[in-house]
């Protein structure tokens, strides 16, 4: 707090897009940060994290086989060239930047990942400890266009672009979703750990993509405008398609993967391929979760009643009662938005909370998604006596969360694999070189392949 007679800095603005802007009509909103104003750098650079755009810069981070067979990793700080980077206004702002230039993007991602760590900071009670602290005492945010992907790993988060069919690249700059993901990766590797490729169990890959998407859909919770544009849209049945349930989006009709989903742990029982696939039955439960805690807030106020909460369970079997459901909505709604919004950002922090205590307790190397939902039900009884242990285990059990074990990997790890890539890669000094290695490829070396 401050004392009496100081006055209180003020954090720094950003304009910020809460979904990428393939279309003209896709509003700028503006954010504060907790970066208090006139302490930013040029970069934006401030003392957790900071944004290079590298020239020069030929591969993205990670190990890197040479054309004689010689084994280099690429590791930051890059120590090169770097682009005109972009500076915060006289009043240390950086809301003054103009769309579609260099500096503007530069500014945007730092936007977005110093946006996301907030809101999580504020779920956690105070600042994350970096998984990588003992090597760099700041996150780097690389800007690769080259990438055709965006990675978090051992001291650095590059962003590159992504090709569609419709027209040119999505900068992943720009893309609010894909930032607070991989945001999440590294919340993850601080709180839950780093795997351990003999010992991780195949719940781990899944875990990791699903809570990510989590840290991502409740960061644009945060996006007030956005709350209220979803609400307006949606008239608060949240299970419509709407912003809310997308992830990771990069046009207008493309998406990686949806948080309403329908898939269970029977769909995997016999082996899987994909982590974003195995990540859903989790993901759809959490969401769900959600939506049913959003829901008892309304009913605690008196805002529905007990039979549209009814209508919602008998939609997924009934689809003819969606019809009759949104006239429910529409009408609560219109009595007061005003209470919906407050409902709505009651049951996003709870989650927060919820499933910030939850990580806390896991450990990579026996992950199970039956663990996260027993730990989910044991903080609902000691923080609100159990208030919600009825929705969390009918949620759980129809995805048979805890019933039906991950089956075995069907396929080997590809480059977008998080636990076999260079995102857990923790760098050892190799003096040859004047670099570092990551874990894996130690690993390997040490055991001859």
């Amino acid at each position: 707090m401050t004392g009496q007679g100081q006055a209180r800095v003020a954090g720094t603005r950003v304009r910020l897009f809460p979904q990428y802007p393939d279309q003209p009509t896709v509003p700028l909103i503006s954010v504060t940060l907790s970066t208090p104003a006139g302490s930013l750098r040029p970069g934006p650079a401030d003392d957790r994290l900071y944004v290079v755009e590298a020239i020069g810069k030929r591969w993205p981070y990670g190990p890197l086989r040479l054309p004689g067979g010689e084994l280099r990793a690429m590791q930051p700080p890059w120590q090169g060239d770097i682009r005109t980077p972009a500076c915060p206004d006289p009043a240390g702002h950086l809301d003054h930047l103009t769309p579609g230039t260099r500096a503007f993007a530069q500014a945007h991602v730092y936007g977005c990942v110093r946006f996301t760590l907030d809101q999580w900071e504020r779920y956690l009670g105070g600042p994350l400890a970096w998984h990588f602290a003992e090597d760099y005492d700041r996150l780097e945010i690389s800007i690769l266009p080259s990438l055709d992907n965006a990675t978090a790993g051992y001291g650095f988060l590059e962003v590159g672009e992504w090709p569609t069919e419709a027209g040119p690249p999505s900068s992943f700059c720009l893309n609010f979703d894909v930032l607070a993901h991989e945001v999440g990766h590294l919340i993850l590797y601080s709180l839950v750990g780093l795997p351990d490729l003999e010992r991780t169990p195949d719940d781990y890959y899944g875990f990791h993509e699903s809570a990510a998407d989590l840290v991502a859909m409740l960061a644009t919770l945060h996006l007030e405008p956005l709350v209220e544009e979803l609400l307006a849209g949606s008239r608060g049945n949240l299970y419509s398609y709407n912003e809310l349930n997308r992830f990771a989006e990069l046009s207008g009709s493309e998406q990686l993967r949806l948080a309403s989903n329908q898939r269970r742990m029977a769909d995997f029982a016999h082996g899987w391929h994909k982590e974003h696939a195995l990540s859903q039955p989790l993901t759809g439960a959490l969401f769900d979760i959600l939506v049913d805690v959003f829901h008892e807030e309304l009913l605690a106020e008196r805002l529905i009643d007990p039979a549209l909460e009814d209508l919602v369970d008998q939609v997924q079997h009934e689809p003819a009662a969606a019809e009759l459901l949104q006239a429910l909505f529409d009408q609560a709604y219109g009595r007061d938005p005003a209470a919906l919004k407050a409902a709505l950002l009651a049951a996003r922090d709870w989650l927060g909370l919820a499933l910030v205590a939850v990580w806390q307790e896991l450990r990579a190397e026996d992950l199970t998604y039956g663990e996260i939902g027993a730990r989910l039900l044991a903080f609902d009884r000691m923080t609100n006596g159990g208030r919600y242990g009825r929705l969390i285990r009918n949620n759980l059990a129809w995805r048979q969360i805890g019933l039906i074990p991950v089956g075995p990997r069907l396929t080997p790890p590809d480059e977008r694999s998080h636990v076999h890539s260079v995102r857990t890669g923790q760098p050892v000094a190799v003096p040859s070189l004047g670099r570092r290695l990551s874990y894996r490829d130690r690993w390997r070396r040490a055991h001859g392949s």
